[in-house]
């Protein structure tokens, strides 16, 4: 007899593209993976949150996605889970509130301090501005060397910050997470353009991209974090 694993994989439901997540979760794992059993789920609440073996923060508006965690008093469970070490995936809006530090922040604005990284809003330019790219990430994805990118709005990582606590900026633009959690991995630049702009970086178990893989028809990238980080974890 098989005994399979249950992994519940959790997307933060508060706004932005989380249906489509789930939706390209679920077509990526249908075939190959008879040894788990999956259940792809919406958070929005503290229970919710604290099932997850893993979790994608989507795309939005990194404000916007603040205050309503503060709102909703999931702000410090979200802290918590960072803190936990468990794969947190952050896409566009997503490795904003992921990140450390943020240029260009808003008032209020809140960060989940996952990653050594500091990030910039809009990088190029405002949604009249977005654009599509197919994208070589086969240096880290076997085989994929032709993924359709889709930018909508855009951050870019504009540093990568290898010492927190010696690092601060007294530019009263530069936002900074108030978590105290410390990401000892190192960060890896998963991707840059051609141009040099960082769009996508690892650094242990967590995942930042600048792109939006859940607007796209291909699900590879979501399976890709399947292998990598979920099922890995277990």
């Amino acid at each position: 007899m098989t005994i399979t694993k249950k992994l519940t994989v959790g997307v933060l439901a508060l706004q932005g593209a989380f249906i489509e997540h789930i939706k390209h979760f679920e077509g990526a794992t249908k075939n190959g993976y008879s040894d788990f059993e999956f259940d792809f789920i919406e958070v929005r609440t503290e229970e919710q949150l604290d099932r997850c073996h893993g979790l994608v923060i989507p795309g939005g508006e990194s404000t916007s996605i603040s205050l309503i965690a503060q709102r909703t008093d999931l702000l410090g469970p979200l802290m918590h889970y960072v803190k936990s070490e468990r794969p947190i995936w952050g896409t566009c809006a997503g490795l904003i509130f992921l990140s450390t530090q943020v240029e260009n922040g808003r008032p209020g604005q809140q960060l989940l301090g996952g990653m050594n990284i500091q990030v910039k809003r809009n990088a190029f330019g405002r949604q009249l501005q977005s654009f599509q790219s197919d994208l070589d990430f086969s240096s880290f994805i076997p085989s994929v060397s032709d993924f359709p990118t889709i930018f909508i709005r855009a951050p870019v990582i504009t540093s990568v910050l290898s010492d927190i606590n010696g690092s601060e900026n007294v530019d009263n633009e530069i936002i900074h997470s108030k978590n105290d959690y410390e990401n000892k991995a190192p960060v890896q630049i998963l991707h840059q353009l051609d141009n040099g702009l960082i769009v996508a970086v690892r650094q242990g178990t967590k995942l930042g991209t600048s792109f939006h893989p859940e607007l796209s028809d291909d699900y590879r990238f979501h399976k890709w974090f399947i292998d990598e980080f979920i099922t890995k974890a277990v």
